[in-house]
């Protein structure tokens, strides 16, 4: 695999994904656009699991399940519905995900350094000052 793919997979799929949540239609409750669109997601991952591990078992696979399956799943319903909300409530789609975006990168910097021990250095210092400061002047 590209080492690029992924990070133009996250971006397209990003793009689509904020346009659809913006998007979504104001009378239709947000954990049942929700329940319809994660009913598509497990489809959609069953068929892919079969087609990239042909003759493999899902089954033993749900075996290998721990903690951190239920913990992404709460993580992911909060995800969503939170951007559905911030859209609902009025935030622009051009500020609103970078607001969020640039509160998630100084916070994903702490829970590296605290909980996997990856160095601080000045660069993302520098970088954190960088968001905080776009932070100031998204909100002005």
């Amino acid at each position: 695999m590209n080492i690029y793919f992924p990070i133009g997979l996250i971006v397209v799929s990003n793009i689509f994904y904020h346009v659809c949540a913006k998007s979504s239609p104001a009378k239709m409750d947000p954990f049942a656009l929700l329940a319809l669109a994660y009913i598509l997601c497990a489809v959609i991952s069953t068929v892919l699991y079969f087609v990239t591990n042909p003759g493999e078992n899902l089954v033993r696979e749900f075996s290998y399940t721990n903690w951190t399956v239920i913990v992404m799943g709460l993580a992911i319903v909060g995800l969503e519905a939170g951007n559905i909300f911030m859209y609902r409530v009025g935030w622009n789609i051009n500020t609103g995900y970078l607001l969020h975006s640039a509160i998630f990168a100084v916070a994903l910097l702490v829970v590296g350094y605290l909980i996997y021990k990856e160095a601080i250095t000045v660069n993302k210092i520098l970088g954190v000052l960088i968001c905080l400061a776009g932070i100031y002047f998204i909100n002005k």
